[in-house]
């Protein structure tokens, strides 16, 4: 069994997933940016310090006492960002003019710049910055910064810098949070309503929808429940009738077997059990016909429909009607100009040709001729008797009506109406081409049925 998962809770997880990933790059990204400036910021004071000690006058040999020596001013390096910077000033000879700090002594060189630099025993990295006073070079300053002090300012900077992203966090989860809950306001409101819809009696939702997405689930939520109360008043009505007229059938059965019981003659026993048959083929039609609508239902719901040769499908039927209606002294045809592609149910539309020839070949006696006609280009199938104008003589033995010819109902037209709604068509009893005298014609719109190329048909 499946755990359900809560929208809000995937929701806030991919949210705050997000906001992780994005936040952990910004806090990266502002460390990152903390050092390189705290380091710019001490280069930037060296360079400085250099500047302001080639500006004074420098006597030769000065060495000035350590800061922490001076009395009275132990207190002067008290500012969080203030480090302790060594100056070295040379002449032009390379003699030490002046010194001042706790940085080790520097080889003298030429060079000018930044440079790291490793002094003293053990060797400890210093940040240097040295100069020349000019073109002249009479004096070259150097001024020193230990590069454990410098990397502490760098790191103290790049805390101060990416500390309020830690703070920033849990803040801006609970606004996302509390903003996904009443974001999703609507949303329970219409799971509510939908869990509270009586799946026997769906009534439409009418809440305060505002929102397009929303507006889509309820107009097709009520668009199904419509159409659920539609199908379902229609199978209870049909489902009614079909059950009236299967009591009947019924009922006469038990009376004709009481009745054929109590029998004294053979012409009386012949005539119930002539009866008994009438009935029985009556109740079999009815559950057939029973039968045919639910599977067009469950056809409808759960098979799609394809493409579709209705000839083909015409040709097999009647085929197969051949030799009944040979027994029952009907003359049955098809005539069709060629293929009839259409989208359908090939099932479905063979049960409708199946229950028009039957319909046809029960309610017309003997010598009627029945027509199958197919019309590609106008898109419709119709079938077609001659029931006032037969004129063959009967047979010797009488041919018993079907049951549907005693079934006034008209269950078998239930059926083709039901498939025919079911393919966008429409049947309808229609005006008889010439020759003939009755006609039921299934007409496909453009959508359902393609025009065959053949000729059309003299028909249309």
């Amino acid at each position: 069994m499946r755990t359900q998962i809560s929208l809000t809770a995937s929701l806030m997880a991919w949210a705050l997933g997000a906001l992780l990933i994005v936040w952990g790059c910004f806090v990266v990204l502002g460390y990152k940016t903390g050092i390189h400036e705290a380091d710019e910021l001490t280069d930037g004071h060296l360079a400085s310090v250099a500047l302001l000690e080639l500006a004074g006058h420098i006597a030769p040999s000065k060495v000035l006492p350590e800061v922490g020596g001076l009395p009275g001013h132990i207190d002067l390096k008290s500012h969080d960002y203030q480090r302790s910077m060594s100056v070295l000033v040379w002449d032009a000879s390379g003699n030490i003019l002046m010194r001042t700090g706790e940085a080790p002594l520097v080889p003298f060189s030429t060079n000018e710049g930044f440079e790291t630099l490793q002094l003293g025993t053990p060797a400890v990295a210093w940040r240097a910055f040295s100069r020349w006073d000019g073109p002249a070079h009479t004096r070259r300053v150097m001024v020193l910064l230990n590069a454990v002090e410098r990397d502490e300012l760098a790191k103290d900077i790049a805390e101060q810098v990416t500390e309020p992203g830690f703070w920033l966090l849990p803040v801006v989860a609970l606004a996302l949070g509390l903003a996904i809950h009443r974001g999703l306001r609507p949303l329970y409101a219409l799971s509510r309503d939908v869990d509270a819809l009586d799946i026997h009696q769906p009534l439409p939702l009418h809440g305060p929808y505002l929102q397009h997405e929303f507006r889509a689930v309820v107009d097709s939520i009520n668009t199904l429940a419509e159409r659920y109360q539609a199908a379902v008043s229609r199978e209870r009505e049909l489902a009614t009738e079909l059950a009236h007229e299967l009591r009947t059938p019924m009922a006469s059965l038990a009376l004709q077997a009481r009745a054929l019981r109590q029998a004294t003659s053979p012409e009386e026993r012949e005539q119930f059990l002539l009866q008994l048959e009438r009935d029985a083929l009556r109740a079999g039609q009815v559950l057939t016909n029973l039968l045919a609508l639910a599977r067009a239902s469950r056809t409808e719901m759960v098979e799609a429909q394809q493409t579709v040769d209705l000839d083909q499908i015409a040709r097999a039927e009647v085929a197969e009607f051949g030799q009944a209606a040979l027994d029952s002294g009907h003359e049955l045809a098809l005539v069709s100009p060629g293929p009839f592609v259409l989208t359908g149910h090939a099932v479905l539309l063979g049960l409708v040709l199946r229950n028009l020839v039957e319909n046809a070949l029960s309610h017309t006696p003997p010598g009627t001729q029945i027509e199958v006609q197919l019309d590609p280009q106008a898109r419709w199938l119709q079938v077609c008797d001659t029931a006032a104008q037969a004129t063959s003589a009967p047979p010797e033995k009488p041919i018993e009506a079907g049951p549907s010819r005693a079934l006034g109902l008209g269950s078998g037209h239930r059926v083709v109406e039901k498939i025919a709604a079911i393919h966008g068509a429409q049947f309808d009893r229609v005006t008889a081409p010439p020759g003939f005298t009755g006609c039921y014609r299934l007409t496909f719109t453009l959508s359902s049925a393609k025009p065959a190329e053949s000729p059309r048909s003299p028909w249309a």
